[in-house]
């Protein structure tokens, strides 16, 4: 843990190892509001899949390349957005991350006006970008604004927002952007009728993410009145490929990792929902019955995570990422190894489990980073990939064996480490 800040004359607090707290009751809100916001836009992909799948009569593999761009930002965005944030500062860093998710909003119009495929991909690359930039800046600005002994709190608690944005945009994409498909498909047309049922039918994705660009230029607006806020914000220069140097420290290194494994694990677990429960052995049911059920699964998350920033003052956090972890991979062996509704919410209720997962492993691999914390937190974001890793991986052990029922094993084995890592870390780093 970081230790106790002294008051310096700017009002902020500098912890032994040169990172300035800031009691700012008002930034912890818009912190908070951004963590909201891109957890939501992240989960709009499972919205926007089915769509363009549809609209361009997509196989699953050429789909998931939704997936597979949007987190491939982190890993060619993620060290150089910390650059930009080091040199800009916490506040105008979140102003250009929020004008570039707007940017990538906005290009959804040509690719809905030129129908194709790649341009949507572009389209959520460039918002993926942008999103990668505010999370380099609000992971770590979260834990800076206010007492360093309550940070593993405070992020666990943004964090949930970043659920509830992940649980309620979905209910509402769904109704905007899925509600519009025709009766007919885009196997029945060809040549011109085919382009202009693409370009029709796709206005209501762009619709949607009109809407969230606007919301993005007011909230932008808002964070640039508070610019100058933070007081005597420092970070140290590095040369090269910033933070990588980081990697060389254990725990942080450790703690990257498990951020790529548990990203991936989440992910790939949410992706199964759907198959899974349509099983005949676990709950048999119809697609959009099983759709409606992701929602337990994000929601578990949130709650958990409201619950956890309680939790977590009490008990080390290391520890209860151990047992969390533990708790995933029970969940996962009674899944695989039950039928019905048993089978079926034991897997919905791992959502509970990962609730307190990202922010403990963060906040445990970023400890006493000081003035090199965008680096880190850079790093991190890039280690966010595994989002588009670990998913293709398990896809294909469900291939392999021939049955979804066995693929959640490879998640199990990314949480098994997550909790070596919790043990690892229990205790804080050394001076």
């Amino acid at each position: 843990m970081a230790l106790a800040p002294q008051q310096n004359a700017a009002g902020s607090g500098e912890t032994g190892d040169g990172a300035a707290h800031v009691d700012a009751p008002e930034l912890r809100l818009f912190v908070v509001g951004l963590f909201f916001i891109f957890g939501g836009i992240t989960s709009l992909n499972d919205v926007i899949i089915p769509k363009l799948k549809a609209l361009f009569t997509l196989n699953y593999t050429q789909a998931m390349l939704v997936q597979f761009c949007f987190f491939t930002a982190y890993l060619v965005i993620g060290i150089p957005g910390a650059r930009l944030v080091k040199k800009i500062g916490y506040m105008r860093g979140a102003v250009a991350g929020l004008l570039t998710m707007m940017v990538g909003c906005l290009l959804f119009i040509p690719a809905s006006q030129n129908a194709v495929y790649a341009l949507f991909l572009f389209a959520l690359f460039v918002l993926a970008s942008g999103v990668v930039i505010v999370q380099v800046v609000a992971n770590p600005l979260i834990s800076l604004l206010g007492k360093p002994e309550t940070a593993h709190s405070r992020l666990t608690f943004a964090q949930a927002f970043n659920s509830l944005g992940m649980t309620i945009f979905p209910v509402v994409g769904s109704a905007l952007i899925l509600g519009s498909l025709a009766t007919v498909t885009a196997d029945q047309l060809s040549g011109a009728e085919l382009e202009a049922y693409r370009t029709a039918e796709s206005r209501a994705i762009v619709h949607g993410y009109l809407g969230i660009a606007a919301a993005l230029a007011v909230v932008a607006a808002a964070v640039w009145m508070f610019r100058n806020r933070l007081k005597g914000e420092r970070h140290e220069a590095s040369a090269g490929l910033a933070g990588l140097d980081l990697l060389k420290r254990p725990h942080f290194g450790f703690g990257a990792l498990c951020i790529f494994l548990y990203v991936g694990a989440e992910v790939s677990i949410g992706s199964l929902v759907v198959s899974y429960l349509m099983q005949g052995h676990v709950m048999a049911l119809p697609e959009q019955s099983a759709g409606k059920l992701i929602g337990l699964y994000w929601g578990g998350a949130m709650i958990g995570r409201f619950v956890g920033s309680a939790v977590v003052r009490f008990i080390s956090p290391g520890k209860l990422l151990a047992c969390a972890a533990a708790g995933a991979i029970a969940l996962i062996l009674i899944s695989i190894s039950t039928t019905g509704v048993v089978s079926g919410y034991s897997l919905l209720a791992i959502g509970l489990m990962n609730a307190i997962m990202f922010p403990t492993i963060f906040s445990l691999a970023s400890e006493r980073l000081g003035s090199r914390a965008a680096d880190g937190s850079g790093i991190i974001n890039v280690a966010i990939f595994g989002g588009a890793v670990v998913p293709l991986a398990t896809g294909a052990l469900a291939d392999v064996t021939g049955s979804v029922g066995l693929a959640p094993l490879l998640p199990a084995a990314c949480y098994a480490i997550i909790a070596a890592f919790g043990i690892y870390a229990r205790r804080p780093v050394a001076v």
